[in-house]
């Protein structure tokens, strides 16, 4: 009987999201139309699937991988110090520019969100409701991490402000009420530890990332497909994790929550962590979801008046708990995004189980108000993502154009300056040189400065910019410029070398910190072979309509998919696939994996959106 309700599970699983996509359910994500369906097929409906240990373990299992990968999705980038003087230009343009930050607007509105929660659990056990107050407190401040991430995923939000904002608003949603629930156990339970125990957690962690930091330097170079090493320091990292936090008191949850965080400081590929999503998305984590849906047995709650007065009183509640954050994201979002991210945020179930399991096993709750509190909570995973997706649209600082900012004007850099500016760019230039502000600022953007030093460019917004192309005549200034903009966090950053003897002294530093480098006379040299081997090359040089393009793939939807597959590949030429810094020559079959890089040939129109639809991450 194990076995058939499992195979159900996984068959219910299957058909889910083939079931969305033939008929565009698109208002709900996956997760909520996988509770809803676990209702329909346990004791609530057709009683075709029952819990059993196996299924329960599953389940357990999935929610540990859920909060895992949640760990995992966190831009530690976002908590880098950035400069707070504004550019002359910036000044100029004030109204224009994100003045708060995700990690600003999300400590504020879980700041509201925790003196709502307190409220409501005061007016709770004020009028006889319900009378733990603690409990009530910390169940009002929940957040389900794991549907909010499905919903940013499905709307493709994760890599922007906006969804970075939810994102950390949902994980203090889960990470505050995780150590809240372990404090509350720890002080009104029987059996709970000591709470400076608690801290191994954390030291724990520390020892394993410091023990793992080279971990992925040098693995890629010994793994092989029988061994999967990243695989398997993943689920040494969330067993270690969860023995640790339980052995303290904690929940499995809050150590594998750290666990992600964990992996994360470690800075694994793309492909380890589209690996772990597989794994996670692919059969953990909706058999969690599923039989959440199973153990809501409604026939059960449902014949209790007082479950039914309590219902839309916590529902409410949960609503109500986060309305604050409504005024903080309009600080920064468009009216009717803070609506829509509001709502999200109210979506709560995965730390409800939590807290309620607990509380359960403390005789703290009864069973007509834990059931009230999960329909409650199960309301709003229904109403507040079609809320969600009912409000939200693209912010205009979503649409900007890559900003890519030269310093030095010369010969070099002035030409493709002006051939970026036609496309998807938004370009600045920057010299020190008088006469070459005289010469070239009438045909590009460019801004006189008197000096090039690290703190001036720092001071004058240069290094706030997608791309910085350093591209002056001076290498020793090159290079000491390089290192500083890689320690501010600019993301992309090519350094020209004219003199060889330079870039040989610092060619393997730069390279080893990520900064891209290039020698003029040898990509002269290069060029000139490539003609004489290849003569079609100065034809395609040369050609008006068509350009060669790279593109490093973040779009989930076009990951795991044959070259001959997609829906465009009639209208681009992919001669080379890099990955994990390898050359594949690709054919019709090779399958492409999330973080390739390709490089292509097609029309500049038509490839253009190619390159944008590949490379917007979702």
């Amino acid at each position: 009987m194990d076995q058939v309700s499992l195979v159900i599970i996984l068959l219910a699983a299957l058909l889910i999201p083939l079931i969305m996509a033939k008929f565009k359910i698109n208002s709900l994500p996956t997760a909520v139309m996988e509770i809803i369906v676990g209702i329909v097929i346990g004791p609530s409906v057709f009683n075709f699937v029952n819990t059993s240990d196996l299924i329960s373990q599953l389940s357990t299992i999935g929610v540990i991988v859920l909060l895992f990968l949640s760990g995992l999705e966190i831009d530690f980038s976002l908590f880098k110090k950035r400069r707070t003087a504004l550019t002359p230009l910036e000044q100029k343009n004030a109204v224009n520019t994100p003045k708060y930050s995700p990690v600003r607007l999300s400590v504020y509105a879980y700041s509201t969100i925790i003196v709502l929660s307190l409220l409501l659990a005061a007016a709770f056990k004020v009028s006889g409701l319900f009378s733990d107050f603690w409990l009530a407190a910390i169940l009002f401040g929940t957040i389900s991490l794991g549907i909010v991430i499905a919903a940013l995923k499905e709307q493709e939000l994760l890599s922007k402000a906006f969804g970075q904002t939810i994102l950390l608003i949902s994980v203090f949603g889960e990470l505050v009420p995780m150590m809240g629930l372990t404090l509350y156990a720890s002080v009104y339970g029987s059996n709970s530890q000591s709470l400076w125990l608690l801290l191994l957690i954390l030291a724990v962690a520390a020892l394993l990332l410091l023990r793992f930091k080279p971990f992925f330097r040098f693995y890629q170079n010994i793994n092989k497909s029988t061994t999967q090493l990243d695989i398997r320091l993943a689920f040494f990292l969330i067993v270690t994790m969860v023995t640790v936090a339980e052995s303290v008191g904690a929940e499995n949850i809050l150590g594998a929550f750290v666990a992600g965080i964990v992996l994360k400081l470690l800075n694994p590929s793309e492909t380890t962590r589209e690996r772990l999503d597989a794994i996670g998305y692919g059969f953990f984590i909706p058999i969690f979801f599923i039989t959440t849906g199973v153990d809501l047995n409604l026939r059960t709650l449902l014949t209790s008046g007082k479950t039914l007065l309590l219902i839309p009183l916590f529902f409410l509640a949960y609503m109500v708990a986060k309305i604050g954050g409504y005024w903080v994201l309009k600080l920064r979002f468009k009216q009717a995004n803070a609506l829509a991210g509001t709502a999200l945020t109210a979506t709560t179930m995965t730390m409800v189980l939590a807290v309620l399991r607990v509380a359960k096993s403390m005789k703290t709750i009864t069973s007509d108000q834990s059931g009230a509190f999960l329909l409650a909570a199960l309301l709003t995973c229904v109403i507040s993502p079609l809320i969600f997706n009912k409000f939200y649209s693209a912010e205009k600082e979503d649409l900007v154009k890559t900003a890519v900012h030269f310093i030095g004007a010369n010969l070099s850099t002035v030409p493709v300056a002006q051939q970026l500016r036609k496309g998807w760019y938004d370009v600045s230039m920057y010299t020190n040189h008088p006469e070459n502000y005289q010469t070239y600022h009438a045909q590009v953007s460019v801004t006189l400065m008197e000096n090039f030093t690290a703190q001036d460019l720092q001071d004058h917004g240069v290094f706030d910019t997608d791309i910085l192309v350093l591209g002056h005549i001076d290498a020793e200034r090159n290079y000491e410029l390089a290192k500083a903009a890689k320690a501010y966090g600019v993301r992309r950053i090519i350094v020209r070398f004219e003199d060889r003897n330079v870039l040989n002294e610092h060619e393997d530093e730069l390279r080893e910190l990520g900064v891209e480098v290039y020698n003029t006379p040898e990509a002269n040299i290069t060029l000139l072979r490539a003609l004489i081997e290849s003569p079609s090359t100065l034809l395609l040089l040369n050609d008006t309509e068509n350009s060669i393009y790279e593109v490093r793939v973040l779009n989930h939807l076009y990951t795991d998919v044959q070259i001959k597959n997609l829906q465009f590949a009639q209208d681009i030429t992919i001669s080379q696939v890099i990955r994990n810094r390898k050359l594949i020559a690709p054919n019709g079959n090779t399958t492409i994996m999330y973080g390739d890089r390709l490089i292509f040939t097609g029309n500049k129109q038509t490839a253009a959106q190619i390159r944008q639809a590949l490379a917007t991450a979702n």
